[in-house]
């Protein structure tokens, strides 16, 4: 059921590249959002009713839901200029950033191998960034700003986890995305060129809503220590995406960069989830 879900959330990415071709940014990480938030709703609340409207802490529930939003907005920019593998392998280093963020905000202890796995995925987005290379653009550093974004969410979620249902954090994060953007939503909007544009807005909704199902799913069968490394597969299915939709296939050197990044990001969030005993959700979810 991971590896099913990560499979549609680099789909989704997949289909995401393809929208902002023709599609404005803000449109479709308002339709992703609306769709989500409508679907969720549907679904959970006859199933669990008031209970499930019921959080100790609605300012986090609030700030929670902007900084996933803030990582989405990240991504679908990134996704515009970055091709699919080197985007998703930068941002599996989000696992990586919380291990950064524990230490120098929130103060906790940090083993010297945290540190080594810190460094190794980090050297591997450098190797893929490249920084005065010639591929290097400004546009590289977007997904740079999804990872900071996407910690401050994994750190919050962490907390907020001990003691709110994952399915109301679930409910209101669609809820917040979707109203944040309908409040701007008039300054971006525009008719769309063709039913394509509108079939892959609706595809994003689904495989982002379907995605989520999955996972939850998931972490109800299994502990959050055996998923997460699986959760790297997502890599995997964004290269062959990559491949197979825009012909894109990663250089000697990017393979380098985002088997560092593999190997590092999957040791360093299963170590998270021994520690910690709560699950990382995969970027951009």
């Amino acid at each position: 059921m991971a590896v099913l879900a990560v499979a549609c959330f680099a789909a989704l990415d997949t289909a995401t590249k393809l929208a902002v071709m023709t599609v404005p940014v803000l449109m479709g990480v308002w339709f992703r959002y609306s769709f989500q938030a409508v679907a969720t709703t549907a679904v959970l609340l006859p199933l669990h009713g008031p209970a499930l409207l019921r959080t100790r802490h609605p300012r986090y529930q609030a700030l929670r839901g902007l900084l996933l939003l803030g990582s989405t907005v990240f991504a679908f920019l990134s996704l515009r200029y970055m091709p699919m593998a080197e985007f998703t392998a930068v941002v599996m280093v989000a696992p990586l950033a919380i291990t950064v963020l524990a230490a120098t905000v929130l103060k906790e202890r940090v083993s010297p191998l945290r540190w080594a796995l810190v460094a190794g995925g980090f050297a591997g987005t450098l190797v893929i960034l490249r920084p005065g290379g010639k591929a290097f653009g400004w546009a590289m550093l977007l997904p740079l700003g999804l990872v900071v974004s996407n910690a401050w969410f994994q750190v919050l979620t962490s907390r907020m986890a001990q003691t709110e249902n994952p399915l109301t954090m679930h409910f209101y994060t669609g809820w917040v995305g979707a109203l944040a953007t309908s409040f701007v939503l008039p300054l971006a909007w525009q008719a769309l060129p063709s039913w394509h544009s509108w079939a892959l807005l609706c595809l994003m909704g689904l495989l982002g809503t379907v995605g989520h199902f999955l996972l939850i799913l998931a972490y109800r069968r299994a502990p959050a220590s055996t998923l997460t490394p699986y959760l790297y597969a997502q890599i995997g299915f964004a290269m062959l995406g990559g491949w197979w939709v825009f012909g894109q296939v990663p250089d000697a050197a990017s393979l380098v960069g985002i088997a560092l990044i593999t190997v590092c990001g999957a040791a360093g969030a299963w170590l998270t989830m021994r520690e910690r005993r709560v699950p990382i959700e995969p970027v951009e979810t």
